[in-house]
């Protein structure tokens, strides 16, 4: 299987939720998995530090277990753009410093490890860099969650360009019910997922169904019925 950058198309498209869905289908399958969020903002104080849901919903899905700082070494308190969040808390990452973070998690080599991103591909990471410089220097290959709703066509299809303007491969492209509105004309719904198969250029790992109820890892086990892996299936 590997390691894969997940991305969405905006900030909650569903990346947690298509993420821990892939590596649970892996769990399921018998296959050591790890999920990294190296870089989250929206975190809430606890004893032990400062912790983020994302960011624990995969260290849930993730076999053997790692401790948290290895899933989020850069976790932010403020629900805000994470290069904006850092630079509010004085600390602010370089692609360096998350290269330096990831590359020992990496060379454990799971069946499947899963880089999940913030927000949408071009989110900055400082001043200078995005976030998605981290996939490019690890050269990962990509999964992207399309927040299915209206407007989602322009802004897969701009996340695909991007994507592959930065020289990477689109691995494949998963979607995540946002509207249920977006769903009610079946023959619509239908026209839409046709339009992202055939501008995507990538296979469909999925389409994942409005999931409101229950747990993180409830919801991933659900998200699982409806998802593939990359390279598997």
């Amino acid at each position: 299987m590997g390691a894969y950058f997940v991305t969405g198309t905006d900030t909650d498209a569903g990346k947690t939720l298509v993420a821990s869905g892939l590596l649970a289908l892996a769990r399921q399958r018998g296959m050591s998995t790890l999920g990294l969020k190296p870089v989250a903002s929206g975190c809430d104080r606890t004893p032990a530090g400062l912790r983020n849901i994302d960011a624990l919903t995969l260290g849930e899905q993730s076999t053997p277990e790692v401790p948290y700082e290895t899933i989020n070494p850069y976790a932010y308190e403020p629900a805000i753009a994470p290069h904006l969040a850092a630079r509010r808390a004085g600390r602010v990452p370089t692609l360096n410093d998350l290269v330096a973070a990831t590359t020992e998690p990496l060379a454990r080599q799971r069946d499947l490890t899963l880089i999940e991103g913030a927000g949408g591909w071009r989110v900055p990471l400082n001043e200078h860099e995005d976030l998605a410089g981290l996939a490019v220097r690890l050269r990962l290959p990509v999964i992207l969650v399309v927040g299915l709703k209206l407007g989602c066509l322009n802004h897969a299809r701009l996340s695909a360009e991007a994507i592959r303007a930065d020289g990477l491969q689109l691995v494949g492209w998963t979607g995540n019910l946002i509207d249920p509105d977006f769903a009610a004309d079946e023959n619509n719904y239908q026209a839409n997922l046709d339009t992202l198969g055939q501008t995507l250029q990538a296979p469909c790992l999925g389409l994942v169904p409005r999931l409101d109820a229950g747990s993180p890892g409830q919801r991933a086990t659900a998200a699982a019925q409806h998802l593939s892996l990359a390279g598997a299936d």
